[in-house]
């Protein structure tokens, strides 16, 4: 839209550099060219703004396959208007010297145009294609189509209309069909997803088999070592038990080795000291042999005396001297 703006019963428009101004006075062109700036009064002039930048035209319609199944189409037409003069002759691209705005439609018509002729084409190479190829190719069949139908179209040149790109987004069945075709799909994906399942649990429960196995030969192996380990210290205990009787045996056959000639030495002793005072006591029993009976008498006495205890005093009475004196006195003739 032209930016227009009053000035005592003059307008002064100023257009953008993607709007192509066409002035006309008088039947007469005076102003011509994008980007244009200008005064000009408003009852005698007829202005006309047409765009000249690349437009995108989105597009959505049905379509029916050869095998009668209905899809919907969604594309993309970027166009330009290159023959700025022609467009304004074709169509209405005339704007209001007041506001700016155009009187008429003409991007609309310009998009009807281009919609039709390309559905056109769109719809020429479904019916000719099952759904399952159209599904699978149709996207690049009929993008190509319709660039190709575009571009030989003999009322877009007429009309100053070029065509940059064709783009088709997609190509979808009906709801129905497209949940009946991913059934299949979805059956195929969900299998795979119950094998994989299937497989990570056979996995897991091999993983799982091979831990408690490898649990239980480690609990195999402890045992085993425990009864190695115990008979091992039972084979130590008997031995050390062994070298222990054996010490002590040793040690009792040293010690009644030792108690023998000990006995046998006091014995041994005994006997001659013994054999001593055996020798001694004949020798003593020789010697008094030949002893008058009152010298043994009188040792008798005083071995006696040796004997007795201490005495701090005696007293013998005359009776007792006198008997003894007789007795002595008695033997002394003999």
């Amino acid at each position: 839209m032209a930016d227009i703006t009053r000035r005592l019963g003059w307008r002064h428009l100023r257009g953008a550099p993607t709007a192509h101004i066409r002035h006309h006075h008088g039947g007469k062109l005076l102003h011509d060219g994008p980007g244009l700036s200008f005064w000009f009064r408003a009852l005698t002039a007829a202005l006309s703004e047409v765009p000249v930048d690349d437009r995108e035209l989105a597009m959505t319609f049905h379509a029916r396959t050869s095998d009668f199944q209905d899809v919907s189409v969604q594309a993309t037409v970027t166009y330009r208007i290159g023959d700025p003069a022609l467009a304004a002759a074709r169509m209405d691209f005339s704007i209001d010297p007041d506001t700016g705005v155009w009187r008429g439609a003409p991007l609309e018509q310009l998009g009807t145009l281009l919609t039709e002729t390309a559905q056109q084409h769109a719809l020429d190479v479904l019916a000719r294609t099952p759904l399952s190829s159209a599904l699978v190719d149709g996207v690049a069949a009929v993008r190509e189509r319709v660039a190709a139908g575009l571009d030989a179209e003999p009322r877009l040149p007429a009309t100053g209309i070029e065509v940059v790109a064709v783009r088709v987004m997609a190509l979808r069945p009906e709801p129905e069909v497209e949940r009946a075709l991913r059934t299949p799909a979805r059956e195929q994906i969900q299998q795979e997803a119950d094998r994989a399942t299937y497989e990570r649990r056979a996995v897991a429960v091999e993983r799982e088999r091979a831990i408690a196995e490898n649990e239980l030969a480690s609990q195999i192996e402890l045992a085993r070592r425990e009864e190695q380990l115990v008979e091992q210290r039972g084979t130590n205990a008997r031995r050390e038990a062994e070298e222990h009787a054996a010490a002590d045996a040793v040690r009792a056959e040293a010690e009644a080795t030792r108690s023998v000639r000990l006995a046998r030495a006091e014995a041994e002793g005994a006997r001659a000291v013994g054999d001593a005072k055996a020798q001694a006591q004949a020798a003593w029993l020789q010697v008094h042999a030949d002893v008058e009976v009152a010298t043994l008498h009188a040792l008798a006495g005083t071995r006696l005396a040796e004997n007795l205890p201490h005495i701090d005093s005696l007293t013998i009475s005359p009776d007792v001297l006198t008997g003894l004196l007789a007795k002595l006195g008695a033997r002394e003739p003999e």
